[in-house]
């Protein structure tokens, strides 16, 4: 853009300008939506990957800023622990990643179980002072309900979040491949 074109405050002519960008976008959530569906192991194993070695160098800077401020500091004992946990989380995600899984599925179904429980029973106690109280009921049910599946199938419940992901990534990106032709359409009338 010269110093004599006047600015734009249209936002289609930011995707016009760019649209082999949202068409690349687009491709790649395809791509990575076909992948997920494909394999949806794969993704996991990956996704767990990420997370360690995310998790590992998390904990090494924890540890290193800890002893590093060791002596300027009291309370450098704390991201000590923090960074340890943070390394062992990492490691055990590398050797154990089916233990991890399955205590991420456990945690969600357990979560969702209490929290249904608590939205059944504040819906009780709404009775007498709101009507509709029943969608609350509803609510608190489905989440015992979903709870109670994934206690009885985490791996199932697993493999079907991924489907969902991946699902959502193949619409995703064809909606998007269609945004960056009708862009470009534009660019050129």
């Amino acid at each position: 853009m010269t110093i004599n074109q006047p600015l734009s405050d249209r936002f289609s002519d930011i995707l016009a300008s760019a649209w082999w960008l949202v068409l690349l976008r687009g491709i790649a959530a395809v791509v990575f939506g076909v992948l997920t569906l494909i394999q949806p192991e794969a993704s996991l194993v990956a996704l767990l990957l990420i997370f360690s070695i995310y998790a590992i160098a998390d904990g090494v800077i924890g540890i290193w800023t800890a002893l590093s401020n060791k002596s300027s500091n009291a309370q450098w004992w704390v991201l000590l622990l923090w960074g340890i946990v943070s390394v062992l989380a990492g490691i055990l995600a590398l050797v154990a990643p089916g233990a991890v899984l399955t205590f991420a599925m456990y945690y969600i179904a357990f979560w969702a179980l209490i929290t249904g429980v608590l939205q059944i029973a504040a819906a009780i106690r709404l009775r007498k002072e709101v009507q509709g109280e029943w969608m609350l009921i509803l609510a608190g049910l489905l989440s015992v309900v979903f709870g109670v599946l994934v206690i009885v199938q985490p791996i199932v419940s697993l493999v079907s979040i991924l489907w969902l992901i991946g699902l959502y990534a193949l619409f995703f990106g064809v909606l998007l491949v269609g945004l960056a032709f009708k862009v470009r359409r534009a660019v050129k009338a």
